[in-house]
């Protein structure tokens, strides 16, 4: 197991440097100069050199990727161009937001697409497993855009049940929590805190879930009915143990291993920026910021929120692998 974690440690580091190579050039080599950006039109000549000369950019590209890449070994990812703080700051601040979206869009998939998956696999050709995967072929298809406008017209306008988008604002007796405010609210014990949290992150949620809970509810159905035809399986039913045992003990377990590889990933996709989602909701999460800084030109920040977003993705990807271990025996002993 430690020479296993080292080797993923190894891989992850060279990932990271592969990440910061690949993000450092392709920001420079872009079309426009960050100078007059931040200058405007009418800056003079000598205010634009010097400006460049301040931020290091007169010289050559690999001096520059060398001198930001010894800053990153500092911890020192630069300053915003557009904010004035601290790079790693801007994106520690708006990560929490992402965070929250993803994990209540992945709680709802699993919640709902594994149930899906088992009803349809044990039933296959019935009704219910036409109806089901039919319905999930609708959100696999769906575009999340106009899945969004569409929750946002129904249930914020038109019936007016839910927030049409925004954190949560400042009240009197639902203080704003800018970060976790489910989890927050849950730990604080105070159920209205966490149902206006629960309000305000519904649409949202329902919105960035449709993908992965169908695609978690079509993978769940092929890898039961697979492990059903199984000799262990049939060898299970013929001692007489009860179809409730054999589904969960023997056909279940065995087919969450491929099911949590599909989750894994699908948590690294919504934990790198829901741009599209955070965008109709008013949500100022990591992937809006990792636009809006992609279309100022502020190096800093792509640069800090590309390592950060490749970082949380390998560190995902290597829970999942030692998850693996929990499920199957064999994988643990290999």
């Amino acid at each position: 197991m430690t020479r296993y974690l080292a080797s993923r440690v190894g891989q992850l580091v060279l990932v990271l440097i592969g990440v910061s190579v690949i993000v450092f050039f392709t920001m420079h080599v872009l079309p426009g100069d960050v100078a007059t950006l931040l200058l405007g039109e009418r800056a003079t000549a000598a205010q634009l050199t010097q400006l460049r000369h301040q931020l290091g950019l007169d010289q050559s590209l690999p001096v520059q990727y060398a001198d930001f890449f010894w800053q990153v070994l500092q911890g020192n990812f630069g300053t915003s161009l557009r904010s004035n703080h601290a790079a790693l700051a801007d994106v520690l601040t708006a990560f929490p937001v992402t965070l929250q979206l993803a994990l209540a869009a992945l709680a709802l998939a699993i919640a709902v697409g594994v149930p899906i998956g088992i009803v349809a696999g044990t039933r296959p050709g019935s009704v219910w497993d036409n109806l089901l995967m039919t319905a999930t072929l609708f959100g696999v298809s769906m575009p999340i855009f106009w899945l969004g406008l569409m929750l946002l017209l129904l249930f914020g306008d038109l019936l007016d049940w839910l927030p049409i988008g925004g954190l949560m604002p400042t009240g009197l007796d639902v203080p704003r929590v800018t970060g976790m405010t489910v989890i927050d609210s849950i730990i604080s014990g105070r159920p209205l805190l966490i149902w206006a949290s629960l309000r305000y992150l519904a649409l949202p949620a329902v919105t960035l879930a449709t993908i992965p809970l169908a695609m978690i509810a079509r993978i769940t159905r092929s890898e039961m009915l697979a492990m059903a035809s199984l000799d262990h399986v049939r060898t299970a039913r013929a001692k007489g143990m009860p179809e409730g045992r054999v589904i969960i003990r023997h056909v279940l377990r065995n087919a969450m291993t491929p099911v949590i590889t599909v989750i894994g990933l699908q948590l690294g996709l919504l934990l790198s920026g829901a741009v599209l989602t955070e965008t109709i909701f008013s949500l100022p999460g990591l992937g809006r910021l990792m636009v809006d800084s992609i279309l100022s030109r502020d190096y800093p920040v792509v640069q800090a929120g590309a390592l950060f977003i490749a970082f949380v993705f390998v560190l995902v990807n290597l829970i999942v692998d030692l998850t693996y271990g929990l499920l199957d025996p064999r994988i643990r002993r290999s």
